[in-house]
């Protein structure tokens, strides 16, 4: 397999891809996932413990952020966010982190950003509660999270979001799968942004997997990912 990488990838996307090989993050093979199917790759973004992974992730997250509509280029513009809200638990390191990693960016434009994540369970002592960091109430917030897989998880999220008063305007996941949820033609992520009527951006998708593939040579694992996604892509 060829050493060189696709040069049509952002610097940010191919950072991470080979972040995910180091860290047997991204692994090709045979894998039965929870719906049953078997798919020919697994994306574990729990693996990114050491630094240098935790870096390229949520370095990631932060230029995904960047150059998105959350975050309007024009001279003097604000981004369209108050709080990076990571739930509980891989969400909050990554939060955490993408918001360092928005004020090496750019620190007079996020500076004054926060964030914050939940509690399993509420803390009945101190200053009580079930979040910890900033408040939400009357702030615009954004979701941080590794994936979307069926939903469940990130709609509890949005839950706790609008009881405790915010308002949700975006959701960054670290890869979409892009494949249909159950019997249906839509995917998860289509699924939230339909039902929420929010950007739902994630920073790889499985297209971006195949490009990558593609320029390293993996002409085996090319071909079954290729037929993976022909047999089960959504339709958003």
């Amino acid at each position: 397999m060829s050493t060189q990488p696709p040069s049509s990838l952002p610097p940010h996307k191919l950072a991470l891809l080979q972040s995910c090989l180091s860290a047997n993050a991204l692994k090709f093979g045979t894998f039965t996932l929870k719906s049953g199917r078997t798919s020919p790759y697994f994306f574990n973004a729990g693996l990114f413990h050491e630094g240098h992974l935790l870096r390229s992730i949520s370095n990631a997250f932060a230029h995904t952020l960047h150059h998105s509509e959350l975050s309007p280029q024009a001279p003097g513009a604000a981004p369209a966010f108050d709080i990076l809200f990571g739930p509980a638990y891989k969400g909050i390191p990554l939060a955490s982190t993408a918001l360092l990693k928005l004020c090496d960016i750019d620190e007079t434009r996020y500076g004054g950003l926060s964030y914050s994540f939940n509690r399993k369970e509420a803390k009945d002592h101190g200053e009580g509660g079930n979040i910890v960091g900033a408040p939400l109430a009357g702030k615009r917030v954004v979701i941080i999270d590794d994936v979307i897989t069926a939903g469940t998880a990130i709609r509890e999220a949005i839950e706790i979001i609008k009881v405790q008063g915010g308002e949700l305007v975006g959701i960054v996941v670290a890869f979409d799968r892009m494949e249909r949820v159950g019997d249906g033609e839509g995917s998860a992520i289509g699924e939230v942004r339909r039902q929420y009527g929010v950007s739902v951006l994630s920073i790889l998708s499985l297209d971006d997997v195949v490009e990558f593939l593609r320029g390293l040579g993996g002409e085996e694992d090319l071909r079954r990912l290729q037929e993976y996604r022909e047999r089960y892509q959504a339709r958003d």
